[in-house]
C-alpha cells in the first residue's frame, strides 16, 4: 500500500422503512455514488440555486485519486461466488469498499425486517478483515496484515455504527480496529436525535428509532460511566480510537430537507440539518477519568441531512474528506479573546449579551468554501459577555472555529509547495441587555463588531524539525495578498501555534484579541 491511499469502506445512514431498505439494497453504492448539480448560496428560498456540478465522491475518488470499485462478474466481495478479477490474488489498496448492512434486512436478500445495530457493529469488524485480506493477498506478500490501514467514512447512523464497533469491545475484533487509520463522519447524530426539543425516548421502538435515544446508545457505544456523568453521548473513550483521527462534518441547512414531506425539519427545529442538530453532530474525547479533553476536528456546510442539497453529495464535503484522508498539513483555528469592550453609556451597568463568532474558510482560486458558519445559519459560536469577562474564564475565551486541511494538489511540483487559504471572521452582538431588559440605544440589526478576512500562507518545512514559513495579511490593510511574515511557537508533538491579532482599533464598543492557528504536518 502506498500511504495515504488506504481503502475507504463507506457506511450508509439510516434507513427507517421497509422500503428505504429495499431501495438501499438495490443501490450498489448506497448513495455514495450521488452527485448533485445545484448548491444554495443563500438561506433564502427566493433566491434561485446556483448551478455547480458535483459527479459524486465515488467519481470524483476514481477521477482524482485512482479509486476503484470491488465488484466483480454481479458480485460483492462477501458474496461466497465472488473472484479477484482477472489475474488479481485480491483487490487494490485504492478501493471503495459499501458496507451493505442493510441487505439482510430488505425483501429483496432478507425477511425485510432491520437488525440491532449491535450486529450491524459486528459485521463492520468481519468486512474489515475480509479487506484486509484481500489487500494483502494482492500485495503478494509484501504487506503483513498487522500493517494493513483503511479509512471508515460514515453518514448519519452509520456513524453510530463505527462508533460502536470502535468503542464497544464486545461489538468487534481488536484486529480490525487497530486496522482503522481515520474515521469522516457525514451529519452523525453523536449525541442522538432531539425532537421537539426532547430525545427520542427509549421505548419507540418502531422503525429502530431507539437506537437515537442516549441511554440506548450508552450501551452499545459502551459510555455507561459518560452519560451518568454528563447526560450525553457524543465522546470517545481514551484508548478506544485517536479523537485527532477523527473528522466530523456538520450540516446546517434545514430547510431544504425534504423527509416525512418537511415534518422533520418542523420538529427538530432550527439549528440543525433537518434531521440531526448541529450541536449533536461532533465528538469529544475523553480520559480514563472521564474528563472531557478536546473536540475532534470539525466542519460545517450549508447543506442538509439529505437529498437534492444533502451533505454527502456536495463538493464541500468531498473536500474535507480527502484533505482529511490524502492532505498535507491540519490547521485548527481559534480565537482568543482579550476584551470586550462594552458601549461607554453601560459599561458600568449590570450588562450582559450574547456574541456571536462567524466563520467561512476559503481555498485559493475554488467556488466552494472548506467550512461556513454564520449566525443566520444557526451554526456560529457563541458566549456570552459574562463567560467571556469573568476571571479565571480563559476556556470560555479560547473559541474553536473549524479545522481545515490542506492539500498541494500540485504533489509532482518540486517548485511550488505553498499553501494558502483565507478565512472570514466575525464578531457580532446581536443584543445588549441591561438589567435583564434589551438596550435599544446603540442597537442596529446585523451589525458587527469586527469583521475582516485573514489570508494565511504556508510552506511547510522540507524535513522534520525543519523551518516553516508563514505569512498572512489582513484584508483591510492588503487585499488577498500575505504580505507580512509571521513567526510561530514549536509545540509538542511537531505542532506550531501561530497568533495574529486582530486589527481592531481600540474603539467602544469593540474587541481585543487574536487568531490562533494550531498547525502542523498531516500524513
Amino acid at each position: 500500500m502506498q500511504a495515504p491511499f488506504y481503502p475507504i469502506i463507506y457506511v450508509r445512514g439510516y434507513a427507517m422503512t421497509e422500503g428505504e431498505r429495499d431501495e438501499t439494497a438495490a443501490d450498489p453504492f448506497c448513495g455514495f455514488n450521488l452527485g448533485s448539480t445545484v448548491y444554495r448560496a443563500a438561506i433564502d428560498k427566493d433566491v434561485p440555486p446556483k448551478r455547480f456540478i458535483f459527479e459524486s465522491p465515488v467519481l470524483r475518488l476514481s477521477s482524482d485519486f485512482g479509486y476503484s470499485d470491488v465488484y466483480e462478474q454481479g458480485a460483492d466481495i462477501m458474496d461466497a461466488e465472488w473472484q479477484p478479477r482477472g489475474d488479481k490474488a485480491g483487490i487494490d489498496a485504492r478501493s471503495i469498499i459499501v458496507y451493505r448492512y442493510y441487505d439482510a434486512g430488505s425483501t429483496l436478500f432478507g425477511e425485510g425486517k432491520a437488525s440491532p445495530i449491535e450486529d450491524y457493529a459486528r459485521g463492520l469488524s468481519t468486512l474489515i478483515l475480509k479487506v484486509r485480506d484481500l489487500v494483502c493477498a494482492q500485495e503478494a506478500g509484501a504487506l503483513a496484515p498487522g500493517d494493513f490501514r483503511c479509512y471508515l467514512v460514515a453518514h448519519s447512523m452509520g456513524g453510530l455504527v463505527v462508533r460502536g464497533f470502535l468503542q464497544n469491545p464486545a461489538l468487534g475484533s481488536a484486529a480490525a480496529r487497530r486496522a482503522v487509520d481515520k474515521v469522516f463522519t457525514y451529519a452523525t447524530p453523536h449525541n442522538g436525535i432531539d425532537v421537539v426539543g426532547m430525545n427520542v425516548p427509549s421505548w419507540f421502538s418502531a422503525n429502530d428509532m431507539s437506537n437515537f435515544n442516549r441511554k440506548r446508545m450508552a450501551d452499545y457505544l459502551n459510555l455507561e460511566a459518560a452519560f451518568a456523568k454528563y447526560d450525553r453521548v457524543d465522546y470517545v473513550p481514551a484508548g478506544a480510537f485517536p479523537l485527532d483521527r477523527i473528522f466530523c462534518m456538520v450540516g446546517t441547512n434545514r430547510s431544504d430537507y425534504e423527509a416525512g414531506k418537511g415534518l422533520s425539519r418542523t420538529f427538530v427545529g432550527n439549528g440543525s440539518d433537518g434531521l440531526v442538530k448541529i450541536a449533536n453532530a461532533s465528538v469529544w474525547g475523553l480520559d480514563a477519568e472521564n474528563n472531557v479533553t478536546g473536540a475532534s476536528a470539525t466542519a460545517y456546510a450549508y447543506r442538509s441531512h439529505s437529498g437534492v442539497y444533502g451533505i454527502v453529495n456536495s463538493e464541500e464535503s468531498y473536500q474535507n474528506l480527502t484533505r482529511f484522508l490524502f492532505g498535507d498539513v491540519r490547521v485548527d483555528l481559534w480565537l482568543e479573546i482579550d476584551e470586550v469592550r462594552l458601549p461607554a453609556e453601560i459599561e458600568h451597568e449590570d450588562v450582559d449579551a450574547l456574541y456571536q463568532f462567524e466563520l467561512q474558510a476559503r481555498a485559493r482560486g475554488k467556488r466552494w468554501l472548506l467550512s461556513r458558519r454564520i449566525a443566520e445559519e444557526d451554526s456560529p459560536a457563541c458566549r456570552t459577555h459574562k463567560q467571556l469577562t469573568t476571571q479565571g474564564a480563559a476556556g470560555a475565551r479560547n473559541v474553536y472555529l473549524s479545522t481545515v486541511f490542506l492539500a498541494n494538489s500540485a504533489k509532482v511540483s518540486t517548485t511550488d509547495r505553498t499553501l494558502s487559504y483565507a478565512m472570514d471572521v466575525r464578531m457580532r452582538v446581536p443584543d445588549y441587555e441591561v438589567e435583564r431588559a434589551f438596550w435599544p440605544n446603540r442597537h442596529y440589526e446585523g451589525s458587527y463588531l469586527f469583521r475582516d478576512s485573514l489570508t494565511v500562507t504556508l510552506t511547510p518545512a522540507l524535513a522534520a524539525g525543519g523551518e516553516w514559513k508563514v505569512d498572512y495579511g489582513w484584508e483591510s490593510q492588503t487585499v488577498g495578498v500575505a504580505s507580512h511574515s509571521l513567526s510561530y511557537t514549536a509545540l509538542k508533538g511537531g505542532k506550531l501555534r501561530l497568533e495574529v491579532d486582530l486589527p481592531a482599533p481600540n474603539t467602544k464598543p469593540g474587541v481585543a484579541g487574536k487568531v490562533v492557528l494550531i498547525a502542523s504536518a498531516w500524513n
